[in-house]
C-alpha cells in the first residue's frame, strides 16, 4: 500500500519522531547525544527553524518544530544522514540506523502547542532515565533543561515559549515547571504520539468530524488545511509519469522529448519542476522514477519538486492545470 503524502508546509508546526531501526539504540553514549544536538541546533539555525521541544531517548527522539519559510525535509534529510554516516563510522557498523522514514505529524498550535512541549519533556522521567523531576531539570538531553535556564541549546525557542506562562522569566519558569509537574497524573498521553484520519467531507449532521493520522487537530483545523492546495491530493496514487508529462508539457507548448535535453531554456526547465513536484509530492512517485523519464538524477528532482512547488502555488493557470 503506498505510503500517504507527507504534509510538509512551511510555517505549521509539526512533532517528528524518529526511532531505530528494530528498536536498536542510535545513541550509546553522550559522546553520540553531543554530536547530535550539535548537528541539529547548527542546522535549526541555518534553515531558520523553530524548535519548541526535543527529548533524547535510547532508541527514538522527539522534535517539535516549527519550520519558517521553508521545508522540513531538507532539514530532517541532512540531520538523519549526517548522523547515520557518523554513527556508523564511529561503531563499525553498516546498514540502515533509522526505522523507515521518520514520522511527522502537523499540530494544531492553539490546542496542542504547550500539551506537547509536556508531553515530550516528560519523556525521559516516565521512561525511568531520571528519577524525578528536580534530576529531569538537570538532563542535558532535553529542552527541559534549556527551558529551565540550566543549558544552551542555539535554535531552542525558550523565550517564545516562556511568554505563554508570564512576562519575566523568573515567574515563567516557575509556572512552566508546575505546568510540567501537573502533567505526571495524566499518564502517557499516546494520542499526543497521532493524528486523527482525514475523511473527504464536512462533519455531518450526526457531528462526524474529519481526520487524519497526519494531523492532530480539530475538525475544523483539518478542514481549514484541506483549503490550502498544498495538503489536498489532487492526483491519485497510481497516475502515470508520462501522463502528467504530457498534459504539463502541453501546458508549456513544447514537446515531452524536449524535457530529457540538456536544456536551460526556460519554459524547459519550468516544465521539469512542475512534472517533478506533481509526479513526486502530488501522485507520490519516486524521484528515481520520475528522473528516469526526463533525465534527471534522483537529487535533481528533489531540488526540481522544490522549484515546481513555487511555481504551482504562485501560478493560477498552474493550479488550474492541477486541478484538471
Amino acid at each position: 500500500m503506498p505510503r500517504s503524502a507527507r504534509l510538509d508546509t512551511p510555517d505549521l508546526l509539526q512533532h517528528v519522531i524518529v526511532r531505530g531501526v528494530e528498536l536498536s539504540d542510535i545513541f550509546r553514549d553522550d559522546n553520540d547525544r553531543s554530536r547530535f544536538v550539535s548537528k541539529l541546533s547548527r542546522l535549526l539555525t541555518q534553515a531558520g527553524t523553530e524548535c519548541l521541544a526535543w527529548a533524547l531517548m535510547s532508541n527514538h527522539f522527539h522534535l517539535l518544530l516549527r519550520p519558517r519559510g521553508t521545508r522540513l525535509a531538507p532539514l530532517m534529510r541532512r540531520l538523519l544522514t549526517g548522523y547515520a554516516i557518523y554513527f556508523n563510522l564511529r561503531h563499525q557498523r553498516s546498514g540502515h540506523l533509522f526505522q523507515n522514514r521518520y514520522k511527522s505529524i502537523v499540530c494544531e498550535e492553539e490546542s496542542y502547542l504547550l500539551e506537547l512541549v509536556r508531553y515530550i519533556h516528560l519523556n525521559p522521567l516516565r521512561a525511568g532515565i531520571v528519577s524525578d523531576l528536580a534530576a529531569l531539570e538537570h538532563y542535558p538531553w532535553s529542552g527541559h533543561r534549556v527551558i529551565m535556564g540550566n543549558g544552551k541549546m542555539e535554535g531552542q525557542a525558550v523565550d517564545e515559549l516562556l511568554l505563554y506562562f508570564g512576562k519575566g522569566k523568573r515567574e515563567a519558569r516557575e509556572k512552566y515547571r508546575q505546568f510540567v509537574a501537573d502533567g505526571m497524573a495524566m499518564g502517557k498521553r499516546e494520542e499526543l504520539g497521532s493524528g486523527r484520519r482525514m475523511r473527504q467531507y464536512a462533519p455531518d449532521e450526526r457531528g462526524e468530524e474529519p481526520y487524519d493520522a497526519r494531523i492532530l487537530g480539530s475538525g475544523d483545523f483539518i478542514l481549514k488545511l484541506q483549503q490550502r492546495r498544498e495538503l489536498t491530493d489532487h492526483l491519485p496514487r497510481g497516475v502515470a509519469i508520462g501522463a502528467i508529462v504530457a498534459r504539463v508539457c502541453d501546458h508549456f507548448g513544447i514537446e515531452p522529448g524536449m524535457l530529457r535535453l540538456n536544456s536551460r531554456a526556460a519554459a524547459i526547465a519550468a516544465a521539469r519542476s512542475v512534472v517533478c513536484y506533481l509526479a513526486v509530492r502530488r501522485a507520490g512517485r519516486s524521484g528515481a522514477e520520475v528522473g528516469r523519464h526526463i533525465n534527471l538524477r534522483r537529487a535533481g528532482v528533489s531540488v526540481a519538486a522544490g522549484r515546481g512547488e513555487k511555481l504551482v502555488l504562485n501560478n493560477p493557470a498552474l493550479q488550474e492545470l492541477l486541478d484538471r
